[in-house]
């Protein structure tokens, strides 16, 4: 259906639009990252956006990507206001930034290791640096720097699996973004996988992160799009984001919820 919950005690499931999102207080982060770090299996975290979102609706891939993930917080304002549109309950959004130095403190508290991958050369490096004086007791057990070549692909993933870091962060750089998590997740070992796009340049100061007032009124996306002008675009993709909800709000049918990896026809 449009809405439905489940409820742990860490963190509550919702699904809008029939696509999964979390709640988690910021309380229960490490509570939700320590048991993932306690699991022996292997984990991954999406940080989704209203333009990732809209892309589970219509990607098959991406879905099941999605909906296999453990945790799923949302970082879009939209996303907060469709979820109380639809079922009256106060998500918890996060400044991608903050939820990563949220992770690897709980890492740090922990004495787990990261592995990263991503970036160009200089900055990664910048970054690595930056990470080992802000988290000390975070055991940085590798990194791979620019783009993943196919005959380099298998040697990365067998030193990932050597060296048994507790999380995989992965940015900008990697071939199939995001994906490549979802594609090699049964090679990687156990552990925990997340994908950020900016975070390397964000830790070596390369890039700012939004400010906490256009985080607050959801005005994040502004700078961004006059880096990338054609994205202002992305307006005609909010307004069918708006219609959607309007359309499930007074016209959809209840239905079940969408098991773990299936893929539905979301065409409303």
């Amino acid at each position: 259906m449009g809405t439905e919950t489940f409820v742990t005690q860490t963190k509550e499931r919702i699904y809008l639009l029939d696509v999964p999102i979390d709640i988690v207080k910021k309380e229960n982060l490490p509570v939700v990252i320590g048991n993932l770090l306690g699991s022996e299996g292997a984990s991954h975290i999406v940080l989704l956006s209203l333009w990732d979102f809209l892309r589970a609706k219509r990607n098959s891939e991406y879905r099941s990507y999605v909906l296999k993930a453990d945790v799923i917080i949302p970082i879009s304002k939209s996303l907060v206001s469709g979820v109380r549109f639809l079922t009256g309950k106060e998500s918890i959004r996060y400044l991608p930034f903050d939820f990563i130095i949220a992770v690897l403190s709980t890492l740090e508290e922990r004495e787990h290791s990261v592995y990263l991958m991503g970036g160009k050369k200089k900055v990664l490096e910048k970054a690595e640096k930056n990470v080992r004086k802000t988290f000390p007791r975070l055991q940085v057990v590798g990194r791979y720097a620019g783009r993943l070549k196919k005959n380099r692909d298998r040697a990365i993933l067998e030193a990932i699996r050597k060296a048994s870091p507790s999380l995989v962060l992965v940015g900008k750089g990697i071939p199939g973004k995001e994906l490549w998590i979802w594609r090699k997740s049964g090679k990687l070992g156990a552990g925990i996988r997340l994908w950020c796009s900016d975070i390397y340049a964000v830790f070596a100061n390369k890039r700012r992160h939004p400010t906490d007032y256009a985080f607050k009124y959801g005005l994040e996306w502004v700078e961004f799009c006059f880096r990338k002008p054609f994205y202002f675009l992305r307006v005609f993709l909010y307004i069918y984001y708006k219609i959607l909800l309007l359309f499930y709000k007074f016209f959809k049918n209840r239905k079940s919820p969408p098991q773990s990896g299936e893929v539905l026809n979301v065409s409303p």
